[in-house]
């Protein structure tokens, strides 16, 4: 997620300047045909306008649709959020001696709540890396240039910012020793890690450290933990649909071949300085298009480690910090840092 009130313009032009470079040279090239009279036709300027606006609502369509899915993966984590700070205050309040008739002592209720409060945090952390695994549509998987690419940015502006930070979560500190292998094996491990839970409530009511209403209550948030996790790998495994996601590619693409053969012939009849003047407008407004289209392409997954992304890592760490203060700790992990401008 970026941060920054503005992005400058450095910045900018390191994220999109192979793109400036490209149209350049094809305007350019295209002038040159002009001038050396290797062709002399020119395209009315009509049906470029009407495919220019039709392809700009088209594209706006897109955006709209990509922001939505960006907009509610980051609702999703604000539920996963406030829930989990739910779970905390419940296992807090709610795993007491209170209904059992001997004395189980502080400091077996205090560790049955610290593995309740760790075997959370761990379903976070482990969420966020099952987000993370790149799906066959996502950049990462396409063609050389685009994995090229986006490798680059994930480690410049992406995940690789954090990579520090993501690489000292340990699991073994956070799962219980008996159950961290057979856990981590699971082709699903967010999943199993929820019914862990579950099985761990159900043997604290058997021995009468929570009675029948607080168990369902604390059963409850946990199925709301799977709805949040549910809703998470639906936009993470349904792309947005690819007769949308694809086809505005082609229509910027002829626009922008049409628009040459009609803006460089118009303004290279204005006087001298015309010739030269088509190149970098040609280039602007095909850069507008193409800008539009990137916008939108790298914002329909939120989840695939770019700037763009859903800080699940901050959150998660937000989430840590607070569940453990809860537990009365007080050695915590520091928060997770905007790096950039951008923060993960």
């Amino acid at each position: 997620m970026i941060v920054s009130k503005d992005i400058s313009l450095v910045k900018l032009l390191s994220w999109t300047w192979y793109h400036i470079l490209w149209l350049f040279g094809a305007a350019a090239l295209v002038a040159y045909w002009y001038d050396t009279k290797t062709i002399e036709f020119a395209i009315p300027w009509l049906p470029v306008s009407v495919i220019g606006t039709a392809v700009a609502f088209y594209v706006g369509f897109k955006n709209n649709q990509a922001y939505d899915r960006m907009w509610e993966a980051r609702k999703i984590w604000g539920a996963i959020v406030n829930s989990s700070r739910s779970w905390g205050m419940l296992v807090d309040g709610f795993v007491t001696d209170h209904f059992r008739k001997t004395d189980d002592g502080e400091a077996n209720i205090q560790e049955a709540k610290k593995v309740l409060v760790y075997r959370h945090i761990a379903w976070l952390y482990q969420l966020r890396n099952q987000l993370l695994v790149a799906t066959p549509w996502e950049h990462i998987n396409q063609n050389i240039i685009y994995r090229i690419t986006s490798t680059f940015f994930q480690r410049r502006f992406g995940i690789g910012l954090v990579q520090e930070e993501a690489d000292s979560i340990n699991f073994n500190e956070l799962l219980p020793a008996d159950e961290h292998d057979s856990l981590m094996a699971n082709a699903n491990t967010a999943t199993q890690i929820i019914n862990a839970q579950s099985r761990h409530l159900k043997k604290l009511r058997d021995e009468s450290l929570i009675d029948d209403f607080r168990h369902m209550e604390m059963e409850k948030l946990l199925v709301d933990f799977y709805t949040q996790q549910g809703k998470c790998e639906r936009i993470k495994k349904f792309p947005l649909p690819r007769q949308y996601a694809n086809m505005s590619r082609y229509f910027i693409a002829i626009f922008i071949i049409m628009l040459q053969f009609s803006m460089i012939p118009a303004l290279r009849d204005v006087g001298s300085y015309g010739h030269l003047l088509s190149i970098p407008i040609t280039a602007l407004i095909g850069w507008v298009y193409v800008m539009m289209e990137i916008v939108a392409d790298y914002s329909e997954n939120p989840f695939q480690g770019m700037a763009n992304d859903i800080p699940m890592l901050s959150l998660c760490r937000t989430i840590e910090i607070d569940l453990r203060e809860m537990l009365g700790e007080t050695d915590l992990p520091k928060p997770i840092a905007a790096k950039k401008d951008i923060l993960m």
